[in-house]
């Protein structure tokens, strides 16, 4: 059936196969067709790409010195740190190579170094996701000062946050503006504590020399204004693209209680929402287009996310298992109309609801 504009099996009937029986079949059918197996041939040609990429980039910048063309650079940088990203993405779900080592010194580099995210810090915070996605309490992605995702959260607003959530899912995409300046701030916190520091000095001193160089270079090339205009243009670029990347996959997706029991199986694929786009969509969304396929299999290389979509898709409706597809389009149409929901709990005891309702149309 279909619901929201996006696409869906029948739900799962009472009696159904248990959720880790479904998941050990599954994983058969992935593993005799190879899909787990490492493409690192191709990871080392999507970093060499973007290494010629972000040298071009910097030799645009020396060449074009002191002019505002110099905000294209800036653009153009904020759209290779979020590849950077993804690539720390994939390497620390162990996508990339065999070996532990190598795939934590590419996460941290790629991350850390040519990025500017804290690389230990995400991933701790990623791994907890990764273990319970939309669960009230446990799901960090679920839980942020300035949006609420439940009702409940939405009504417990006061001042200027109760007025933000009213409108959240308007103010959605303004705000990802500054979530790439969130996200180096939030790295600068956890690398500068000295009790999160222990076993992170090499990743802070990446993270040390890389403002270092980079604020260098603009500050010390660039003349004061075009250069703050330069570092506002890359940074609001990297948000938000990282967080348009990241919010279709599971905002606006069914949210599971904190002490609900849901087997892995269920809980991976019904909070989890896929892009529509093949190839081209993987490239642009560093393969988060998958979203059920990177939860059910998240060291699987992103090459292989395309061809286990078919066999979990058909799995799924051989099982009467929700699967969630749609278009890039109609997943943020969907994620602002959750959270302009959600905040209609925020309004006031007196307002009058059919006013608060067409508010959000």
């Amino acid at each position: 059936m279909t619901s929201f504009g996006y696409t869906r099996t029948r739900p799962a009937p009472a009696g159904s196969r248990g959720g880790t029986s479904l998941y050990s079949g599954l994983l058969r059918q992935v593993k005799d067709r190879g899909l787990l197996e490492r493409r690192t041939g191709y990871y080392w040609a999507v970093f060499g790409v973007l290494v010629v990429a972000l040298g071009g980039a910097w030799a645009a910048f020396a060449f074009l010195g002191a002019s505002w063309f110099q905000l294209i650079v800036a653009a153009a940088l904020g759209v290779l740190f979020t590849q950077f990203a993804f690539l720390s993405h994939e390497a620390a779900h162990r996508q990339v190579f065999a070996s532990h080592r190598w795939n934590d010194g590419t996460a941290q580099y790629a991350g850390t170094f040519l990025a500017g995210v804290s690389y230990s810090w995400w991933m701790n915070k990623h791994t907890r996701h990764h273990g319970n996605p939309n669960t009230v309490g446990k799901d960090p992605d679920v839980s942020f000062a300035a949006l609420s995702f439940r009702e409940e959260d939405a009504a417990s607003r006061s001042g200027f946050l109760r007025k933000l959530v009213r409108v959240q899912g308007y103010a959605f995409f303004p705000m990802l503006l500054l979530e790439g300046a969130n996200l180096h701030w939030q790295s600068a916190k956890v690398l500068a504590n000295p009790r999160e520091l222990r076993g992170r000095r090499i990743e802070a001193a990446l993270f040390l020399l890389r403002f270092c160089l980079y604020f260098g270079a603009v500050f010390w090339f660039l003349p004061l204004g075009l250069a703050v205009a330069f570092l506002g243009v890359q940074l609001a670029v990297f948000g938000l693209y990282m967080g348009a990347s990241f919010a279709p996959n599971h905002k606006g997706m069914p949210m599971i209680p904190h002490d609900q029991k849901v087997d892995f199986f269920s809980r991976q694929v019904l909070t989890s929402r896929n892009i529509r786009g093949g190839w081209w969509m993987a490239h642009f969304m560093g393969g988060l287009n998958y979203q059920v396929e990177h939860h059910l299999f998240p060291n699987m290389p992103r090459p292989h996310l395309g061809a286990a979509r078919k066999v979990v898709r058909e799995y799924c409706m051989e099982n009467d298992v929700p699967y969630t597809e749609t278009s890039l389009v109609r997943s943020y149409q969907i994620v602002v109309e959750y959270l302009n929901r959600v905040g209609l709990a925020a309004r006031d005891p007196f307002e009058c609801p059919i006013v608060a309702e067409r508010r959000i149309r």
